[in-house]
């Protein structure tokens, strides 16, 4: 997809994320090395050949905040899920993040498990990472076919994800709601997909902007703890 074709609006009513980061802003005052953990499932491990978020984040935060060393830990496992992740937290905690970015809700979906399994497995690792001094981002599912052709229960895991971020007071990087106004704004759903048969991945153009956009709305919530 062309720059012409990239949507003009960054949609701020969806992506702006809804709680400062004192934690992450902290560390960028007064550490000049900064790790952010970055876990979940193939969006985040990646799959050949797009270049998964995680590297994408570090790059453009690392010129955001050009005196500051951000490395932007990658702990993804693909086809894995919140249970699976759950298991894999102490991974996260031996890395003293100063932000971790927890990516669920899809293999829900697209293995047809259990959500309200997942969703308890969500709410037990929130609690897990409250102990942890950093701030959380959830980025919950993507809008492509494979969550389209299971809309109802795609839309009921997004809630899910909600619901226990707002319980945990943590904020949450809407990627399914912006990637669907993109459908809406008359991009076809295919132009964000990777081109495999199982419509499930996102594709070069979407997880670029994905990354983007995540990256601005860190760097504006650190502006805004900040401004307090």
């Amino acid at each position: 997809m062309n720059d012409a074709s990239r949507p003009r609006d960054t949609h701020l009513d969806l992506v702006s994320l809804k709680h400062s980061l004192p934690h992450l802003n902290a560390a960028l005052q007064f550490q000049p090395k900064i790790r952010i953990v970055a876990i979940g499932s193939s969006s985040t491990a990646g799959v050949a050949p797009v270049l998964p978020y995680p590297p994408r984040l570090e790059l453009l935060l690392r010129q955001k905040f050009p005196n500051r060393m951000i490395d932007v830990i990658n702990r993804g496992i693909g086809g894995q899920e919140a249970p699976d992740e759950l298991l894999r937290f102490q991974s996260v905690f031996d890395e003293a993040p100063a932000l971790v970015i927890w990516q669920i809700g899809t293999n829900a979906i697209f293995h047809d498990m259990d959500r309200k399994q997942v969703a308890a497995a969500i709410e037990a690792g929130l609690q897990r990472l409250s102990g942890l001094t950093a701030d959380v981002v959830l980025m919950d599912l993507q809008y492509t076919r494979a969550m389209t052709d299971k809309l109802e229960a795609a839309m009921d895991m997004v809630a899910r994800i909600a619901a226990a971020a707002e319980k945990a007071k943590v904020n949450v990087f809407r990627r399914f709601a912006l990637m669907q106004r993109w459908v809406d704004d008359q991009i076809p759903i295919d132009a964000l997909e990777d081109g495999d048969a199982s419509h499930l991945h996102t594709g070069e153009w979407a997880t670029f902007l994905v990354s983007r956009l995540l990256s601005d709305a860190i760097e504006r919530a650190v502006k805004t703890e900040d401004a307090t």
